[in-house]
């Protein structure tokens, strides 16, 4: 596995350079059907990604983002690649740099490896099971990292909340806990921060698809944490038939 987490980071990290290119110069933005935008960056990423994935010696489906109508279904083992060539589009476009690369391989519906590049911030996260979780900073230097655990009664919780999607419902969950700061993040982001301890949760309470979170769902799993819906059960990606995920809930402690 710790061989497989290599390859996969460095296809992440070409598509990385894709998408500097496009982002270092102007762009189209195009509506997608679901009224989400789509930039040659999220395109020239998942030709990258889905390149360097389908030239690996272990062939499993793939589900990205830009190509649902090409996934085959999971594969014989359980196993397929979940990919979000580019994670927080709109973050893209608005040139705030809390854009990411996300890349998981799912076994029968829970992510055993993941991969999360941030191109523009210049650091990524990474795990796989049998290997732990870590984070890589910009110099290339790796972290072991794990989860912060529940606050300490009487301190504030340190809670994430999405930088471009509000939730009317999120104040209402907030009030569960005693006190609390939040900060606004864009992408994948949100969940790395919680599996390096930086953060004690992230709720969210609007829609996401597989894709968004599974990669950094494995960063969370392997430093410790959880990803759990809003009824308690593991967040799962089981059946890919339904791209959409319920509300879930992202926790620094096990």
């Amino acid at each position: 596995m710790r061989e497989l987490l290599e390859q996969v980071l460095t296809i992440a990290t070409e598509a990385d350079r894709a998408i500097m290119a496009v982002y270092g110069r102007e762009f189209d933005v195009t509506v997608k059907t679901d009224n989400s935008p789509l930039t040659e960056a999220d395109q020239a990423a998942h030709k990258v990604i889905l390149r360097g994935l389908q030239a690996l010696s272990l062939a499993y489906p793939i589900l990205s983002e830009e190509d649902v109508e090409g996934f085959s279904g999971v594969g014989e083992e359980g196993r397929y690649w979940l990919v979000d060539p580019l994670d927080g589009t709109k973050e893209f476009i608005k040139r705030n740099d809390e854009f990411t690369v996300n890349i998981a391989l799912i076994e029968h519906g829970v992510p055993i490896l993941g991969v999360v590049t941030a191109p523009a911030l210049g650091i990524a996260y990474i795990a796989a099971e049998g290997v732990g979780a870590f984070s890589i900073d910009t110099i290339g230097q790796r972290h072991s990292i794990k989860v912060a655990g529940k606050p300490a009664p009487g301190t504030l919780w340190r809670v994430l909340g999405s930088r471009s999607h509000s939730s009317p419902a999120l104040s209402v969950w907030l009030d569960r806990l005693d006190a609390y700061e939040i900060q606004p993040m864009g992408s994948s982001l949100k969940s790395c921060l919680i599996a390096e301890g930086k953060a004690d949760v992230y709720p969210r309470l609007g829609p996401t698809s597989l894709w968004d979170t599974a990669a950094a769902h494995a960063v969370v799993r392997y430093a410790g944490g959880r990803v759990e819906t809003l009824e308690g059960k593991l967040l799962s990606y089981a059946n890919p038939s339904e791209t959409l995920n319920p509300s879930f809930v992202v926790w620094g402690h096990p």
